[in-house]
């Protein structure tokens, strides 16, 4: 679709005339040396997507250029319109400054940290804030105001918030109302174009029933933006879900598998749902990449901007992963045309089966038909042994880009037998009330000591109360959690590992840890006593706890800021403090304590501690010959373990305060 070009267009970062690409997410325009930092910080950040060379839905690219017109970058801005920022001599870049670091510290700055953004009133109980963002969210998306319901969005407003007394979310709502680019703006947030209503009924149902067909029509792609991406990126064509849901390609000599594809496609197959919904949406993000690559190659300054510091040569590290997927979303970038290929052949081929090859539940079934396709299959030919991954990413960069990806496969869906309505709404309104994820790791130490010094005033005091759920930076949290709506929530069922290996065509480890933050319970469950609901004497004095927490914290702190100031030979020394101040912590507590709670807390915080040193002693390498050292993807794995030293050390606050409370 072409597009026009406005002169009063400027980038939202460094004001540079004509921006050439957008942020869909934040519904800005920017120019190539600030896309080039966007790209960098992964698209659970920034969603980027090119204005001219790319092919949009009409919609959505109107949802960006209202958002962008109205002033959208003032939301992110926000602090910088203050006059007193001025005279502190906090600026924003010139198009003239250099990207790195002047650009690239203000964008992070702005996008990651959210140093800019409107702060909330400090309030007890952050969830009854998100709650009543989420209120005014699902009222105001029936108006036409797209930036009001983007600053809700922003201060931790739930896209999926399931209305209590109304018993719909603001997807429905929007559908309801016509409102088709409030419909794009949830969706990229994560609007589950699925949800069930308190009577089963969907956004498409609400959008039909009100006579926007195209509105539903879009409703139903965005469902399925996943398995047409992939279908899209191979043969340049995608499904009309009129007639059926999966388009197949086949390699021309697929027929013909050897012994080690047809080992590897059956690994593939043996996945529960939630790694291979993990590995499609990977390999969807690997998609995203190699597409706006082929974009970047065709649009750039070879002599300029095409460097080392603006390339994105693999996926970006998302803290939010384990380093071992990490690893393998990285692991992705050297498939060579054919190889990647053939994964996503089986991944097109292994979702039909899983949605309708099992028999499994589909709240959605009713509207989509998926029975439609069961007997239709369209074949193309892709990716000979000839083609590149440039020849394969320059004809079909055509492509919409959409936050909203899992849905494609209706991962709600991938359930390990039939549920009831009730059993369904019960788990989304559980999801959505445990969707704030925090990834300032600055963020939480600041939430933590404030909660602790609340606590010691009450416990000088002996008055009523309890500890605070983090806050955190609502924006990506709520992103994920309407893209990966299936997993979150989910207890991994064991440590193993799990493996999809294919020597021949092509090496992809999935090997899943189990992640550090559901060997503890998670923030939500409450910790309570035993059962007679008598306290436990073998825990140590409240006081105690909370100032031997202080420390941790305070150590976290100082490494915090020796990773902000990239001065990565203080990790071991800030490393070692926080281990000291950890067993001095723990070793207040029992051996074995009575409670599962505290053991699972203990268990968090001394093997987080562990894993902290292990990471941290890797920026200071003592093998001359070794490989030099990421700093990037180390400097993330360091703040994920600090980050789990201090969740932990919150559990045992509010177990210990609690208990003493009985």
């Amino acid at each position: 679709m072409s597009r026009k070009v406005h002169r009063t267009e400027v980038c939202a970062d460094c004001s540079a005339p004509d921006p050439g690409w957008t942020s869909i997410n934040r519904g800005v325009l920017i120019c190539d040396e600030c896309c080039s930092v966007h790209r960098s910080l992964g698209r659970h950040i920034s969603i980027v997507k090119h204005l001219r060379h790319s092919g949009w839905p009409p919609a959505l690219l109107q949802m960006v250029q209202t958002l962008a017109s109205n002033g959208a970058n003032s939301i992110w801005e926000h602090s910088l319109l203050d006059p007193a920022q001025v005279q502190s001599g906090r600026r924003k870049p010139n198009p003239q400054d250099k990207v790195h670091p002047t650009k690239s510290e203000f964008i992070r700055a702005k996008y990651q940290m959210l140093s800019f953004v409107h702060k909330l009133p400090c309030r007890d109980d952050d969830g009854v804030t998100t709650k009543d963002l989420s209120k005014q969210l699902h009222s105001s998306v029936r108006t036409g105001s797209l930036e009001t319901c983007l600053r809700l969005l922003s201060l931790g407003a739930q896209a999926n918030f399931f209305h209590p007394e109304k018993g719909t979310t603001p997807l429905h709502v929007a559908s309801k109302a016509g409102q088709v680019l409030q419909a794009e703006l949830l969706v990229v947030y994560g609007a589950d174009p699925g949800a069930l209503d308190i009577n089963g009924r969907t956004p498409m149902d609400y959008a039909r029933q009100a006579g926007q067909v195209e509105l539903a029509e879009r409703l139903v792609e965005c469902q399925y933006e996943l398995t047409d991406r992939l279908a899209f990126y191979l043969c340049g064509r995608r499904p009309d879900h009129k007639n059926g849901h999966y388009i197949i390609p086949q390699m021309a000599d697929s027929l013909d598998l050897s012994e080690l594809a047809k080992a590897a496609k059956k690994k593939l197959q043996a996945l529960n749902n939630r790694l291979f919904e993990e590995l499609a949406m990977d390999v969807y993000d690997e998609v995203d990449r190699r597409e706006n690559d082929a974009v970047w190659l065709t649009t750039q300054n070879h002599s300029t901007l095409v460097t080392e510091r603006s390339a994105v040569p693999f996926l970006p590290v998302n803290p939010e992963y384990s380093a071992t997927r990490n690893q393998g979303r990285q692991k992705l970038a050297r498939f060579n045309a054919r190889e990647f290929a053939t994964l996503i052949i089986d991944i097109l081929s292994d979702a039909k089966r899983r949605q309708q090859g099992k028999g499994l539940s589909s709240p959605t079934d009713s509207s989509l038909d998926l029975g439609a396709d069961d007997d239709q299959h369209d074949y193309d030919s892709v990716a000979s042994d000839e083609d590149t991954d440039s020849e394969l990413t320059t004809q079909n960069n055509n492509n919409a880009q959409r936050n909203n990806r899992a849905k494609s496969m209706d991962s709600s869906d991938l359930s390990d037998g039939p549920i009831t309505l009730q059993e369904y709404l019960e788990v989304k309104k559980a999801l959505a009330s445990s969707e704030a994820k925090v990834q300032q790791l600055m963020k939480v130490n600041n939430n933590l000591s404030e909660e602790l010094r609340r606590l010691q005033k009450e416990v000088r005091k002996g008055g009523p109360g309890g500890p605070t759920p983090y806050g955190g930076s609502h924006l990506s949290g709520s992103m994920e959690m309407g893209r990966y709506m299936g997993l979150k929530g989910e207890k991994h069922g064991s440590g193993t590992d799990s493996d999809y290996d294919n020597t021949q065509m092509y090496e992809l480890s999935l090997s899943r840890g189990r992640s550090s933050e559901e060997e503890g319970r998670g923030d939500s469950e409450e910790w309570g006593g035993g059962e007679g609901g008598e306290p436990d004497p073998t825990l140590p004095c409240t006081e105690d706890v909370i100032l031997k927490t202080e420390q941790v914290t305070k150590n976290i702190q100082e490494l915090l800021r020796a990773a902000q100031e990239f001065k990565h030979d203080s990790f071991v020394p800030c490393s070692e403090k926080i281990h000291s101040a950890v067993t001095e912590m723990a070793s207040l507590f029992p051996k074995r304590p009575a409670l599962d709670a505290v053991h699972c807390s203990l268990r968090l915080l001394a093997s987080s501690a562990s894993r902290l040193q292990v990471e941290c002693r890797k920026a200071a390498p003592s093998d001359p010959s070794a490989p030099a050292v990421d700093y990037q993807l180390l400097t993330q794995q360091v703040i994920q373990c600090a980050y789990d030293i201090a969740k932990a050390a919150k559990q045992l606050v509010t177990i210990t305060t609690r208990e003493k409370k009985q």
